[in-house]
């Protein structure tokens, strides 16, 4: 079936561009500038997805699908869903999804196939330097069949250094290259995000997504967008995967990411203002 885009619609008033919406997709944040101390960075932001949140709430379809791409991306989505409490905190999201991709290509390019050929990646927690792209889990497809990812490279050296590193540090690369962050990578991710949480995911696999934290799954603390292995049903709703075993490292990094998110939070908590 051929959709048409019918309009497009350029405004900056909240009540138009939030109106009965279905999706959204917030991008624009405060990026952190020299001489910038975290808790600024936090200050300017909170006051961003505050008032998206309450725009939110009270323009937009109580089905809504938000996307926070602007960084600190987990963190923003926790404001922006507070400030919109007659939306569910399920339908509030934070990007992970071009950390994931970034994964799945450098395992693919190490082995010389297509990045579809990779399964059941996963990204931990925060979408910062201290997220943890965790390989253990994850498969690829070679010679006809479906083999994890150690065995296929049988290099644990580089799986537990230079891939876990170049996958943390890809956006601080991009920006040194090109003296921009990502933009391309991260639309393509955004889209990709999007298009799983409406549609689902194949059956034999799932995406990483920072999604609330209830505090009972793999160690990661309550109230925080925390980014886990999750399956989404043909409907829309996403299911954190449960049950994985996880290594003694990977608990470790865990560890360390969940403890920023929870400093981003109180940081952020502390310079709201009713």
């Amino acid at each position: 079936m051929c959709v048409c885009l019918p309009d497009v619609l350029i405004t900056d008033k909240e009540d138009e561009a939030f109106k009965d919406i279905d999706s959204a997709f917030l991008v624009g944040a405060m990026p952190r500038r020299e001489g910038m101390e975290r808790k600024d960075l936090l200050a300017a932001n909170v006051r961003i997805f505050k008032s998206q949140g309450r725009a939110l709430d009270k323009y937009a379809k109580k089905t809504v699908k938000v996307l926070v791409v602007g960084n600190p991306a987990n963190t923003n989505a926790l404001i922006c869903s507070k400030y919109a409490p007659s939306i569910p905190k399920a339908n509030f999201s934070a990007m992970t999804r071009l950390d994931h991709n970034r994964a799945i290509a450098q395992i693919a390019a190490k082995l010389a196939l297509c990045p579809s050929q990779v399964h059941k990646m996963i990204i931990w927690g925060n979408h910062s330097s201290t997220q943890y792209p965790d390989v253990s889990q994850a498969t690829v497809e070679m010679g006809g069949k479906e083999v994890s990812v150690g065995e296929a490279l049988k290099d644990n050296a580089y799986l537990e250094s230079e891939f876990v590193n170049t996958v943390q540090k890809r956006g601080a690369a991009v920006i040194a290259a090109r003296k921009l962050s990502s933009a391309m990578s991260a639309a393509k991710a955004a889209g990709d995000h999007m298009r799983d949480w409406f549609h689902g995911t194949t059956k034999d696999d799932w995406v990483s997504m920072a999604v609330i934290s209830d505090g009972s799954s793999y160690g990661a603390p309550a109230d925080v967008m925390f980014s886990f292995p999750v399956r989404i049903s043909p409907s829309g709703e996403w299911n954190i995967v449960k049950e994985l075993e996880l290594n003694k490292e990977t608990k470790e990094r865990i560890e360390v990411t969940a403890k920023e998110l929870l400093e981003e939070r109180d940081m952020a908590l502390s310079v709201c203002e009713d």
